[in-house]
């Protein structure tokens, strides 16, 4: 049954309505248009998605130049910078220059990490929070949780380091023409009654330029929920699918980025466009099935206690779906649960939990067909792997020196579906080893598809690791829900397989 869900109570704190105006009648118009309300955006069923980062900065990739071009092809463009500067043209130009800032400030913080997920960064801030500190989970390049610096900072029993710098310049903005140069401060907000072209890309009508925590600049477009879908499902599950498929892939993708759309929230935007995120690109032309599925499904997300869920998803669980708590330092949740993903009836041949080599062996070697997804290309996988692939991998992550080798390779722990939540390293340094933990072992051994493995010592370096699925195993396998919508399931019917007892609901929207 799906039923009304009203938006009042996802977010705390108190929240003023923003409604941006495309025209600048007054100079309190103007101001509104500027300000970059979150929670605000949310309730009015827009998502603020950070399309490129770092901008004007060293790991800039989009600026050509440190310059980034705006243009229309029909109509005119607008600009409203902070500082009061207001234009409107048929391109706009911003420069990224270095400035020397006239009084130099010291930064100092204590920052814990990298870590593999927002998932496991989030629990670590919480532990962090609970013993008194103020946290801030971060992402400069990977996910980080920073405390302010402090003389007499206790001690602590994690590994940390200190982030020491003097800033003395910054990375401002710069209006550019043929006739003028003029500094901007942020936010800048760029829009159009049309498409606007990005570098030569495509993206939309509403953007802002707001300065990150990092010093360098994002680009955000601000964007409706249905809207963000259409550059979502194609690169997620793929144009291609079944229907009932896309439909339940739209509405968890709806869902996950309302749930996780506070990730972002120091540098002033809900989602990234990567698969720290959710995959987004602007749709070049409109995908007629993607669409229908889009608007069958229009405002509908899943909920447990009235809340949106966690709507984790993967592209292929290997035949058995993992509990989040297997897959990340993190709470679990009632609605996911570790089970054989196939019909009812072939449900019984296997038992949960699986927790050894050989029973998860016994359930690699069993014939795929009998599995929802079973088609997906690394459903099942075996890979050979030298020691010193192992070792290139763990100098990379500063885990070991140059002068240590691998030794052995052992899981010591697995969780209920049979991945393995503990991986041990043990290296020639005496008495050491490193433990991998959860998402952290495909984070640092990246080549590893998924979680579900065995090891098979074959040499003395080298392994075999035989494993099932690709991803994190939590939630909806996207291979799953397509084989589920060929053998006549409902979308209804597979979000109630993959998410048990979530409610499909009707969210409202304020600007409805």
């Amino acid at each position: 049954m799906k039923r009304k869900f009203i938006f009042l109570n996802l977010f705390f704190g108190c929240i003023s309505l923003l409604i941006i105006n495309t025209k600048f009648c007054s100079s309190v118009v103007a101001e509104e248009s500027l300000k970059v309300e979150l929670n605000t955006a949310i309730k009015k069923g827009k998502f603020l998605i950070g399309l490129r980062q770092y901008l004007g900065g060293e790991n800039d990739s989009f600026s050509e130049r440190k310059n980034i071009n705006f243009i229309t092809d029909k109509g005119f463009l607008n600009l409203q910078s902070s500082n009061g500067i207001k234009h409107k043209s048929k391109q706009i130009n911003i420069a990224w220059r270095d400035t020397p800032i006239k009084n130099p400030k010291k930064i100092e913080r204590i920052v814990f990490g990298p870590f593999a997920s927002y998932e496991s960064a989030k629990k670590q801030a919480d532990q962090l929070k609970d013993k008194g500190f103020e946290t801030t989970v971060a992402y400069p390049e990977n996910w980080e949780v920073w405390i302010p610096f402090e003389d007499d900072l206790p001690d602590l029993e994690l590994q940390y380091k200190i982030f020491s710098k003097i800033k003395n310049i910054q990375i401002t903005p710069f209006l550019t023409s043929d006739y003028s140069f003029m500094q901007l401060e942020g936010p800048i907000h760029i829009y159009a009654d049309e498409e606007i072209k990005i570098n030569n890309v495509n993206f939309g009508k509403n953007f802002y330029l707001i300065q990150d925590s990092y010093g360098t600049w994002t680009l955000i477009q601000e964007i409706k929920f249905d809207d963000y879908l259409k550059g979502v499902l194609p690169h997620e599950i793929g144009p291609s699918s079944p229907l009932e498929a896309l439909k339940a892939q739209a509405v968890i993708a709806r869902t996950w980025g309302i749930f996780n759309s506070h990730r972002f929230h120091m540098d002033k935007y809900h989602l990234c466009i990567s698969t720290q995120c959710q995959v987004y690109k602007p749709p070049k032309i409109t995908n007629e099935k993607v669409q229908k599925a889009i608007d069958a499904t229009s405002n509908l997300i899943l909920t447990y206690e009235n809340q949106p869920i966690n709507a984790f998803y993967h592209g292929s669980n290997g035949g058995v779906s993992a509990t989040a708590g297997e897959s990340w330092q993190m709470q679990d949740y009632s609605y996911f649960n570790s089970f054989i993903d196939c019909s009812e009836s072939f449900n019984k041949i296997f038992k949960l939990p699986i927790l050894s080599e050989s029973e998860l062996n016994n359930f690699l070697d069993f014939a795929t067909e009998q599995f929802y997804g079973s088609n997906h290309s690394l459903f099942r996988w075996n890979k050979k792997i030298s020691s010193l692939k192992i070792k290139d991998k763990l100098i990379k992550n500063k885990l070991i020196n140059i002068n240590e080798h691998v030794l052995e390779l052992n899981a010591i722990e697995r969780g209920a579906s049979g991945r393995v939540t503990k991986l041990e390293i043990r290296t020639t340094k005496i008495n050491k080893s490193i433990v991998l933990v959860k998402d952290d072992i495909r984070r640092v051994l990246s080549f590893i598809p998924s979680n579900l493995f065995t090891i098979n010592k074959l040499s003395d370096d080298l392994w075999l690791l035989r494993g099932g699925g690709f991803g994190h195993g939590v939630g909806l396998s996207q291979s799953g829900a397509i084989e589920m919508a060929e053998l006549g399931s409902s979308y209804e019917q597979i979000l109630n397989h993959y998410y048990r007892g979530a409610k499909l609901e009707k969210i409202e929207i304020l600007s409805q």
